[in-house]
């Protein structure tokens, strides 16, 4: 069973959300964010990411910096801008960018279940960056930052989902970016009853996004004991029919020391290769090449693709296992410093603009990896290469936290 637990969670005043809420502190670097928080006092990055109201140079990992997170934290707590639910109850929190929508259960998942696997898994975790949250979260008392997690969909929940989210938002704003971020409480007794009974039958979650705030709330858990509000970890929990996976692209520093000749030769024996390729394959099993000012349109061959099943069957796979290793020797793409990987969002143009300025070598454009491929491999206890999705929009941090 998958346990959903409502909670007392604080939550921006209403007219401020739009000063207050930001993007995740793991999507941008420090001197992005120190640009993104300029003029605004209320901004979340500087509790996200609160070296930016340190002096330039300050280590990121110094205790310094975790402090200063904490009093921000505790003056936006202080002035009213962050303000605690009266009980403890879910929300709705709805994501509108472009013609995409989609409506997740904001709740707090269960650490035990985690640590089960009953929350499943596609990808690991780095230590450094597992302790960067473990100290986030420690000094701040708060979990700041929720996990994006899916599930099978199920009619009745939709159907609640949608008599909620008919009436009017009690927070409601469009962001910077262009994506509206709304909210609505469930706090009817008979409402949480009902989804707690839903989420009860669904044998798993899956983590789309947030693996490393997860294992830190895990880890947060065990040191704790359980006590206080630390069995439970923030999340916003989305039916995979709604979910907006984006492609995860690669792009090459070096071609391993051969020619661009030789480079097209190779991926001939892999690939049939076209001319003038589109920049956006249309579907799995198509990738797109860039190098020297020219797009390749890319399609596995049936004998490179076919026969195989599970991780070894996704794009990203083939590509690190037929490509990225034996043609370019990038062994381990977690730790090569020759490859960059580039979220979907940014467009097959930031592709062009990394090879065009010389600092890229060439580019491969990538179909997106799909709900049913991660919620299988996940269910089989499968980890996916690094990068293998990107998903948008990004939830905002600061609609809502979990004070422990």
């Amino acid at each position: 069973m998958a346990t959903v637990i409502p909670f007392a969670a604080l939550r921006p005043d209403p007219e401020l959300a739009a000063m207050v809420c930001e993007l995740p502190y793991d999507v941008m670097s420090s001197a992005e964010a120190k640009v993104m928080a300029e003029g605004n006092p209320l901004s979340f990055l500087r509790v996200s990411k609160p070296e930016i109201d340190l002096p330039e140079g300050t280590d990121v990992h110094s205790d310094e910096v975790y402090a200063k997170g904490r009093e921000n934290f505790d003056k936006l707590i202080a002035d009213g801008v962050l303000r605690k639910d009266g009980k403890p109850m879910f929300h709705l929190y709805r994501q509108v960018m472009g013609d995409h929508a989609q409506v997740g259960l904001v709740a707090l998942a269960s650490c035990e279940e985690y640590l089960d696997n009953i929350v499943k898994k596609h990808e690991l975790t780095r230590p450094d960056k597992e302790d960067d949250r473990v100290r986030h979260i420690e000094t701040l008392n708060a979990q700041t930052g929720p996990v994006f997690l899916t599930y099978q969909a199920v009619g009745a929940i939709d159907g609640l989902v949608e008599k909620i989210t008919a009436g009017e938002p009690e927070i409601d704003f469009t962001a910077p970016d262009g994506v509206r971020h709304s909210s609505w409480p469930v706090a009817d007794e008979g409402d949480i009853a009902f989804l707690v009974a839903e989420f009860a039958k669904l044998p798993a979650l899956y983590i789309a996004d947030g693996h490393h705030r997860s294992a830190a709330a895990g880890r947060v858990f065990e040191s704790r004991r359980g006590e206080g509000g630390s069995g439970g970890f923030l999340t916003v929990i989305f039916p995979h029919d709604q979910m907006n996976v984006l492609a995860y692209n690669r792009a090459l520093k070096d071609l391993n020391g051969k020619t661009k000749e030789e480079i097209v030769a190779a991926l001939g024996c892999v690939f049939e290769v076209t001319e003038d390729g589109d920049p956006v394959p249309d579907a799995k099993h198509k990738l797109a090449f860039y190098m020297d000012g020219k797009w390749l349109g890319l399609e596995f061959k049936p004998e490179v693709s076919g026969g195989k099943s599970g991780i070894d069957a996704l794009d990203v796979s083939l590509l690190q296992n037929e490509v990225l290793a034996p043609v370019f020797a990038i062994e381990d793409p977690r730790t090569s410093q020759r490859i960059a990987f580039v979220g979907g969002i940014r467009g097959t143009g930031e592709l062009e603009k990394m090879v065009d300025s010389g600092e890229y070598a060439c580019a491969f454009s990538m179909y997106p990896t799909g709900m049913v491929d991660l919620m299988s491999i996940a269910d089989e206890g499968g980890i996916m290469p690094p990068k293998s999705t990107w998903f948008e929009p990004k939830l905002r941090d600061a609609m809502f936290s979990h004070v422990l």
